[in-house]
């Protein structure tokens, strides 16, 4: 399912890691940043969600919401989250539904072999609920948290 700019983005339910349910509609009214990424732990994901936590204080005083939704459950996400000072809400997504209307998960390339997996994408959500940018493909995972914070301050999509 393709995520459009300007659109609703699609309502979501899902288990943080304390197994509390958390929804896209709780965050009503602030900036959202759901950043879709592979597997707890791995390095491409563990630079991202470091980019993400040294970019907290700017994104904090903006208001930002972070939710990282992966595939892995709620030990690991704890593990994850502790290891590396994680400040933000992560997400399981097991049955990868909610990947799944984001665009996040899909036929992708890896090491030139077309696989099924979960693709490396962010969306940021408006206080209004709609899209304001859906990044498709991140290439570059250590540099792309910046990226969503300079979008974040020019203040477009």
């Amino acid at each position: 399912m393709a995520i459009e700019e300007g659109s609703a983005a699609p309502a979501f339910s899902l288990n943080d890691a304390a197994g509390e349910t958390r929804t896209l509609a709780e965050f009503r009214d602030h900036d959202v940043i759901i950043y879709f990424y592979p597997k707890d732990d791995t390095p491409g994901c563990t630079k991202e969600a470091c980019g993400f936590r040294d970019l907290w204080p700017a994104l904090e005083k903006r208001g930002v919401v972070i939710l990282g939704i992966s595939p892995d459950g709620a030990a690991s996400h704890t593990a994850f989250s502790e290891r590396y000072e994680l400040p933000f809400i992560l997400l399981s997504d097991p049955s990868k539904k909610v990947m799944e209307k984001y665009g996040a998960f899909g036929e992708k390339m890896l090491y030139g072999k077309k696989s099924l997996g979960v693709i490396r994408s962010t969306v940021w959500v408006g206080g209004d609920g709609k899209v304001r940018k859906h990044w498709r493909k991140v290439p570059k995972a250590e540099t792309h948290p910046a990226a969503v914070l300079a979008a974040l301050e020019a203040g477009s999509g």
